[in-house]
């Protein structure tokens, strides 16, 4: 592996555990006040229970990414992370919020491609023949 993409994937991995942390953690507190998870699930019409099954998924995400070993279960960690970005950013446009609102799970969802598209070959799956 090259040092570039040796230092490309830390970069990309270290900002996408730190958004994944922090968003987890203002999932899991359910913060009322201002801009914050709670009134954004409720504008997207989701049960506010998802916050807490969302942040735990993310935190235990990260966990995985970052631990040793265990290729599998980072390949479900990256799949896992995708569909919640993905489907967090089809649900912003469903309910015809400004583009603005699209930006976090955006950058989320690139980091998590980049990251998984440079991770070094201890952190793969090794192909089943």
């Amino acid at each position: 592996m090259s040092k570039a993409k040796k230092i490309t994937y830390w970069i990309a991995t270290v900002w996408l555990s730190l958004g994944m942390v922090s968003t987890g953690i203002v999932q899991l507190t359910q913060q009322k006040e201002g801009p914050g998870a709670v009134n954004a699930m409720m504008k997207l019409g989701y049960p506010l229970y998802f916050l807490t099954i969302i942040a735990v998924w993310k935190l235990l995400g990260v966990i995985a990414i970052l631990t040793p070993r265990f290729p599998v279960l980072k390949e479900w960690t990256y799949a896992g992370f995708f569909f919640a970005m993905s489907g967090a950013i089809i649900s912003h446009v469903a309910v015809a919020d400004p583009a603005a609102e699209l930006f976090p799970a955006g950058l989320l969802m690139v980091l998590t491609g980049i990251s998984w598209y440079t991770r070094p070959a201890n952190r793969r799956m090794v192909a089943a023949i």
